[in-house]
């Protein structure tokens, strides 16, 4: 063993923006590690013993030599050592390159050599080299040197100084494609920078050059490469490129032993062009008044201020409506009681400050909506062809997802339970990866959303007897095999076991619980469990969530058990209840017992620490999947489990319920969105069952507030710079521009599949017009703009800055992140939001214009609709059948050049309004036709706060400028102020225009770099 004296620290970071290497994986870490957040982080090797990512991913590394050395060192422990010999380098999973705009690399080495041409870092495909790293220099050059070359043997060869031997220095490199820059830190400060590299170099490390690529930590897959001769330590890998405070917190945190890892670190330095406060950006300039406003609320709860008020503007403009961005108290002091006070605004840009009078009366017993409307069962509703005979991209990307579903194959998903269970794999089973490989702590999440997938690809395909066999076939195949799992939980062998879930034991052998899932370290003692008990892993997890272990990779961390089991749950009920499965059923109540046994017999404190950790304690809808179980079996304690899912922080403020969601006050600021989404779907579920006011106003005040002071122009919600983390809400809701536009990507794609679920469900109560609006925007502009143009390959962030491209993963289905699950749901049900139904069955709500045949089989009666909605702004209804009942039908917020409807040719007289529904009541015939026409017209959408800053739309579609090449700047549009269209030529019935030579297309047709959003100005 050698003990290392000098602490002269150098760490290597490379930060490189990518092309887009096409593949699956998931970004994370710890939540703030250094400064810098969770999804930036794509592997953590800290070398301590072993060659394991402490990420999430468990992309571990490999190497050819049998014998790895490790070594003791002073400052850090144990280290790798590697001494030059041959197949020491070691190999990293390929999937690091996977869907990543830039990667930054960070390194912690001890040169003990200074033999030229050693390589620290190596990326090659079939031998050729595109981008190799030696910190001794290369051809007798002592200086350190990286060498890039593209496809096509343009090269480019960057020095640095030379690196001292027998010391821990510091070093860092940026890559840069926007700024196509090259630059160099020793120490933590800059020391050189290689400006304007080539577009061909740029783009090394797009699919086609890396296809299968080698990637060597310590030498090359080349045979006569030299190895290093150096001690290395915690090597972590990046997806963006690191900024220079982040760079510094690597340097100075080294000193200190410090770990920076909290919930709300702030964002790095600015990276976004900034622009002066005072200076009143698009309509904004052609302001003369906005006016006050006057509202009401009840004492305790905080009122609902408009997002948008009335202005006037200069030369009669006829200008929007004016956002205002209004104060957000973290408390209801302000309405603690009955009176009046004010509220000021303000007008970004402007010296605008509308205010707001607020009369705060005295609480009344007013409730909330009452459930009015139902779903449609997915068999009743088929997707059809457009009017010429072409597929949909509804139908389109519904195809990709249920032909490749029923190539699956069951037993890789039920691989992790068999293992978990100590039971033999069935001959040539092959595990699923990514997030559900071996070690991963978050294994079985998958399943849940299969059985969820396959239950709707059962229920949707009626079309197609032989397809929908296949489904069937594959629920009650896993539905048996968790059946017989299930029951050997608690029970006992040889005489030995236990039944209670509270009374589990430690595993054999072992001192404490422990989230190991080695083949070495697994528990197996399944009789041990408590009855009914049903997952991936043992039930460890759980138990260390209740004695306050954190999130993590350790063995003594854990990831979201309770989440994992909402996707099994939920995908057992769903099978239930589209085939009746009993034993389905069975195995959800089973372990909804289990689960409310053990959350009953805690204190509520504990239940409230758990469920505000972060990620550990994150539950999906636990909350919505033990209501459901209490609506199915009326048994009282899965209602009251579904009580102990409260998040009580969130909803209602504190445990003395003072404030919270629940009165209106913005709890959610800064947390991980879709933590916390499902648990408001789950909230709303406990509305319907319980009757409890309080359910129904949580989720109420979360969808205004997210969708007003959240939103990306696509309908995602997340995306924070501040804090550092791609997944969380920003810090303060309506600063988009100041706290949001993470450089790791926005708009997690399974958050907004939670919000469009909230939003329907919102509108079963509530028949709102701003409802539907959103679930059409996120539909068209996040979800079908989601998945890949030949595969069910789908997006995890789809980001949003200047020149920004969609990564796509998981096109065999083989390997799940969170996104890629929702993903499988989502596209399996593209259906059931186009109409719904009255509880009574008398009415019918046309949401969507889709091409689609509605059996009503309950009246018998079928209504078709046939479109080729967007690509036309009309529709035409038929009916077949007769009756009496009421048709509404949405009139879209953007249709504000008309809403033209005609009964069998003949124009009726309505009076319409935009964002609203008309009611047509009548007894129909068969053969009545119904036609819609609502013209489209270019409209913006600015960012809150900062309204240059612009999408444009062409009805319900975003348009997207097709960008060749990453940007630093957003794209420059001018527009006539009294009619932006005048600029825009095109094709509205193939949504293709363009703008000063500039492309745009819909972004659910966008599959290469874009520009969403625009940096506008109005003339």
């Amino acid at each position: 063993m050698i003990l290392k004296n000098s602490f002269t620290k150098y760490v290597l970071v490379i930060c490189i923006f990518l092309q887009g290497y096409e593949s699956s994986f998931a970004q994370e870490g710890d939540q703030i590690l250094d400064g810098i957040g969770e999804t930036d982080l794509i592997a953590r090797y800290v070398f301590d013993g072993d060659l394991k990512d402490w990420s999430r991913n468990n992309l571990h590394a490999s190497t050819y030599s049998e014998n790895v050395e490790f070594e003791a060192d002073e400052r850090f422990g144990k280290v790798l050592s590697m001494t030059r010999k041959k197949g020491e380098n070691l190999i990293l999973p390929s999937e690091i390159l996977s869907n990543v705009e830039s990667l930054s690399i960070s390194a912690w080495v001890y040169l003990r050599s200074d033999k030229s041409g050693q390589y620290l870092l190596d990326f090659s495909t079939n031998g050729k080299s595109y981008f190799a790293a030696f910190p001794t220099g290369v051809g007798g050059d002592s200086n350190f040197k990286i060498n890039i070359e593209d496809h096509k043997g343009k090269s480019k060869s960057i020095s640095g100084d030379s690196v001292p031997l027998n010391k821990w220095v510091h070093l860092v490199f940026v890559y840069d494609i926007p700024s196509k820059a090259f630059k160099t830190y020793v120490d933590s400060k800059q020391i050189k920078e290689t400006p304007e590299l080539e577009n061909e170099l740029l783009r090394i490390f797009n699919s086609e050059n890396l296809k299968n690529p080698t990637i060597s930590l310590g030498g090359s897959a080349t045979p006569e490469a030299e190895s290093l001769d150096a001690l290395l330590h915690d090597v972590r890998f990046y997806r963006v490129p690191l900024a220079n405070r982040q760079v510094a917190s690597i340097y100075f945190n080294a000193f200190r032993d410090v770990n920076q890892n909290i919930a709300h670190s702030k964002k790095v330095e600015d990276d976004l062009p900034d622009y002066p406060e005072d200076e009143a950006k698009l309509y904004n300039v052609f302001l003369s008044n906005v006016e006050d406003i006057k509202v009401e609320t009840e004492v305790g709860s905080l009122p609902r201020l408009p997002s948008h008020v009335k202005g006037s503007y200069v030369d009669d403009l006829n200008g929007p409506l004016v956002r205002v961005i209004w104060p957000a108290p973290k408390d209801n002091e302000l309405v603690s009681k009955e009176g009046l006070y004010t509220v000021k605004g303000k007008v970004p840009g402007t010296d605008f400050e509308p205010v707001a009078t607020v009369s705060v009366k005295a609480k009344t017993n007013s409730s909330p909506p009452k459930q009015k409307l139902e779903l449609f069962k997915l068999h009743q509703i088929n997707l059809e062809e457009d009017q010429t005979g072409q597929k949909t991209k509804f139908i389109e990307n519904r195809d990709k997802f249920l032909l490749t579903l029923a190539e699956t194959e069951p037993n890789s998903f039920l691989y992790m339970f068999r293992h978990a269970f100590d039971q033999p794999q069935p001959e040539n089973a092959v595990p699923l990866g990514v997030w559900d490989s071996q070690e991963t702590k978050l294994r079985g999440h998958a399943t849940g959303h299969y059985l969820t997938a396959i239950a709707q690809a059962y229920a949707s395909t009626g079309y197609d007897e032989a397809l929908q066999q296949n489904f069937l076939d594959k629920m009650d195949y896993m539905v048996n095999v968790l059946y017989d799992l299930s029951k050997l939980s608690g029970n006992k062998v040889n005489g030995k076991g236990n039944e209670d879930p509270v009374l589990v034991p430690k595993g054999p052998g072992k001192s404490d619980f422990d989230s190991d899932l080695s083949d070495e370290g697994i528990r197996s003692d399944y009789w041990n469990w408590g009855k009914g008990y049903i997952s991936a892993y043992p039930p460890d997890q759980f138990i260390m969530l209740e004695k306050g272990a954190t999130y993590g990779g350790q063995k003594n961390q854990i990831w979201a058990p309770y989440y994992t089991l909402h996707k099994i749950l939920a995908g057992l009920i769903d099978i239930y209840k589209v085939s009746g499965n009993e034993k389905a059923l069975e195995i959800a109540k089973g372990m909804g017992e289990w689960v409310y046994t053990r959350l009953d017999a805690l204190p509520q404190e504990t239940l409230i620490k758990m469920w505000n950790t972060y990620i550990a304690g994150e539950f999906g809808g636990m909350n919505e999947t033990m209501a459901t179980l209490y609506e199915i079996t009326q048994d009282p304690r899965f209602l009251k489990g579904a009580q102990l899912f409260d998040n009580i922080q969130m909803f209602f403020g504190d445990a003395e319920y003072s404030h919270g969601l629940a009165k209106n006050v913005d709890t959610f600021r800064g947390l991980h969105a879709n933590q916390h989404i499902p648990q408001v779907v789950g909230s709303l579920e406990m509305y319907r069952v319980s009757a409890k006011d309080e359910y129904f106003r949580v989720a109420d005040n979360y969808w205004f507030k997210a969708v007003n002071d959240y939103m990306y122009s696509i309908g995602g919600v997340a995306g924070a710079r501040n804090p550092a983390n791609a997944e969380c809400f920003i810090a303060e809701p309506a600063t988009l521009y100041e706290n949001g536009f993470s450089s790791g990507g926005q708009n997690e794609t399974c958050a907004t599949y939670n919000m469009l679920k909230l939003t329907g469900n919102l509108f079963l109560f509530e028949q709102r017009g701003e409802l539907m609006d959103y679930f059409e925007r996120g539909l068209y502009n996040h979800i079908l703009a989601s998945v890949a143009e030949d595969s069910p390959a789908n997006t995890y962030h789809v980001p949003l800055r200047p020149g920004s491209i969609k990564h796509f993963g998981n096109a065999k289905m083989t390997g799940f992140t969170c996104c890629n699950g929702t993903s499988i749901e989502s596209n399996t049900k593209l259906q059931q939001s186009i109409y719904y139904k009255s509880i009574e069955e008398n009415a019918v709500y046309v949401n969507l214009f889709i091409p689609s045949t509605l059996d009503w089989e309950e009246r018998n009666i079928k209504i078709k609709q046939a479109t080729s909605f967007p690509k036309e702004d009309k529709t035409q209804l038929l009916v077949e059948g007769e009756g009496e009942f009421v048709l509404h039908l949405r009139v879209p917020s953007w249709a504000k050049k008309g809403y033209h409807v005609s009964i069998n040719g003949k124009e009726i007289q309505l009076d319409v309004k935009p964002g609203s529904y008309i009611a047509i009541s009548r007894f129909w015939k068969d053969g009545d036709k119904v036609d819609l026409r609502m013209p489209f017209d270019f409209y913006l959408d600015p960012v809150m706060d900062q309204p240059n800053i612009a999408s444009l739309f062409y009805g319900p579609i975003l348009l997207a400028a097709q960008e060749s090449d990453a940007r630093k700047e957003w794209r420059k549009i001018s527009f006539d102020k009294k009619d932006i269209g005048k600029s825009i030529k095109g094709n509205p019935a193939e949504l293709t225009f363009t703008i000063d030579g500039v492309e745009f297309k819909p972004f659910y047709d966008t599959y290469g770099r874009h520009s969403v959003y625009l940096d506008v100005e109005l003339k």
